[in-house]
């Protein structure tokens, strides 16, 4: 799965001669935490709601409401904006996988997607986290195995042929190394409620099996 098939494409921006205010409604408006700002047609950054309240008086300020909002229309979003900040981008061609390691690795939680130097949407945490239901396939009714499987070939392509010869299908699998186990964990969902005979099949076959979670909703 790609940045370009779970993006946002209409990217709501703001220059650098936007005033704060303007970036504080466009925010609530909305319901965005980050803006790009704009140098006419190049990106120039990404503003977060963190920064403008920054950016903003204190509470505690003596300023009437009236020169508060005087101050805030009047301060522009290049009074603020730090050029200097090193920029993160994604392409619309990377995958998802790639803008999760820079978000976490940079501790951001949205980026830029430019492509040709053009700015063509933004990939946020939510939509991360969007693709990761998709992919793991919660939303559709399913049985959930987890079991641990000796470090070694072939286990995987064990389980898989049992549950082709049960005309089971299998909807996902995630497997992974768990070091303090030397062993790897996997889990299995299934196309399948009635999970008894199957898990009994894993047993037999000597599959330590954690756990068995049978979900009938697809909410």
């Amino acid at each position: 799965m790609k940045v370009k098939d779970r993006m946002s494409k209409n990217v709501v921006t703001i220059s650098l001669d936007g005033s704060i205010n303007e970036a504080f409604r466009l925010m609530k408006e909305k319901n965005i935490r980050r803006l790009p700002v704009m140098d006419k047609e190049r990106l120039a950054g990404i503003i977060t709601l963190s920064d403008l309240n920054k950016a903003a008086p204190s509470q505690a300020t003596t300023l009437s409401i009236f020169e508060l909002n005087y101050l805030l229309a009047k301060t522009r979003v290049k009074d603020v904006f730090s050029p200097e900040k090193e920029l993160h981008t994604v392409s619309p061609e990377d995958y998802i996988e790639v803008a999760a390691k820079l978000m976490l690795a940079q501790q951001v939680s949205g980026l830029p997607v430019v492509d040709d130097d053009r700015l063509v949407g933004i990939v946020t945490e939510t939509d991360l986290f969007r693709a990761l239901i998709d992919i793991l396939g919660v939303k559709r009714p399913h049985t959930r195995i987890d079991a641990l499987i000796a470090d070694g070939p072939g286990g995987l392509a064990e389980i898989t042929g049992i549950m082709a010869v049960r005309g089971i299908n299998i909807i996902n699998t995630v497997m992974y190394y768990e070091p303090a186990l030397d062993k790897y964990k996997i889990q299995l969902r299934i196309e399948e409620l009635d999970y008894g005979p199957v898990v009994e099949e894993l047993k037999a076959k000597n599959y330590e099996i954690e756990s068995v979670i049978a979900s009938p909703d697809n909410d």
